[in-house]
């Protein structure tokens, strides 16, 4: 079955969650999440085994991020995206939004740094690169809110609203381009905001709320006027397949609704992650300002006596 003009072959029978969960797996995610999870646990395994601690939740967190990858893009969920913009819609939202928060709560670069061992001196290896990386002035470009929340906004509506959108549906390769792109915009957009691993840019947390809620109304206005619309807005969609049994416009308005009600749930997760740290950081500060207020305290008793003891001295 032709789908939109494109050439690509597909037939499907009505979309349903347990036929949408199938395994269908796309090559190039199956074997990037693979390598993703065998990466990270060689690098607690390397913790470990060396007596160190790498916190569970990390673990299960980065986990979750790569399983959810797994779920868009390696089951049925990935065919029926091709044709319904619905479930494309969920397979963008989950990838840009849901994926990269749990990804970067896993701290991979923390990880990397603490279990890839240093080079020798005057040598260069993967964790002298890395750390090269943090500190180049690209990343400081790519991490700055005044790039990522245009970057996120655009990759909405420059995306969908243009031609472009359906030349990348239109091979697979340029799907899978696609899919990479909104995980490295939702990665670089999260990771300044909160992110546990260290960045080029680390705002105090009132301005990382500043930006997270910079960008979530423009994504809630994409979503309305997905659902507002009297027609077909995206070339690719127009056509489903007869067999799926479904309406284009209709689909639409739900791929607006989808895409609306997805602004609201990562705010929520963001921003309880976001009270959770900054909590945390106080308590930290609370407690290094203790240990100082104890050592000086240490310094003047020990000032006090040395002064007694010269008083003594001076009387004998």
């Amino acid at each position: 079955m032709d789908h939109s003009g494109h050439g690509m072959t597909m037939d499907l029978p009505p979309f349903t969650l347990g036929r949408g969960l199938a395994w269908s797996a796309d090559p190039f995610f199956l074997i990037a999440c693979l390598l993703g999870l065998a990466l990270y646990g060689w690098g607690v395994v390397r913790l470990v085994r060396r007596g160190d601690k790498w916190p569970v939740g990390r673990t299960v967190a980065y986990v979750a991020g790569v399983l959810s990858v797994a779920l868009m893009m390696c089951t049925k969920l990935n065919d029926y995206g091709m044709v319904m913009f619905s479930v494309h819609m969920v397979q963008h939202m989950v990838i840009s939004m849901v994926s990269p928060i749990l990804l970067l709560l896993g701290a991979p670069i923390t990880l990397a740094l603490r279990a890839l061992p240093p080079a020798g001196r005057g040598r260069k290896g993967p964790r002298e690169l890395l750390l090269m990386l943090l500190h180049s002035r690209y990343m400081r470009i790519v991490t700055h809110p005044a790039f990522t929340i245009p970057l996120f906004i655009a990759s909405l509506y420059a995306l969908y609203f243009t031609p472009l959108f359906d030349t990348l549906m239109g091979s697979q390769a340029g799907h899978i381009a696609m899919m990479v792109h909104f995980l490295a915009v939702g990665v670089v957009f999260f990771w300044p905001i909160m992110g546990v691993d260290p960045g080029p840019h680390r705002p105090g947390y009132l301005m990382r709320m500043l930006e997270l809620f910079a960008g979530m109304p423009f994504h809630a206005f994409f979503g309305i006027a997905l659902m507002m619309a009297s027609s077909p807005m995206v070339e690719t969609f127009k056509n489903p397949p007869a067999s799926l049994g479904i309406d284009a416009l209709s689909d639409q308005n739900a791929a607006g609704g989808i895409a609306w009600a997805f602004s609201e749930v990562p705010s929520v997760l963001v921003l309880l992650a976001l009270l959770f740290q900054w909590y945390a950081s106080e308590e930290r500060q609370a407690r290094r300002s203790d240990r100082a207020a104890d050592r000086d305290g240490d310094k003047e008793l020990a000032a006090y006596n040395a002064y007694l003891a010269s008083l003594n001295t001076r009387g004998g």
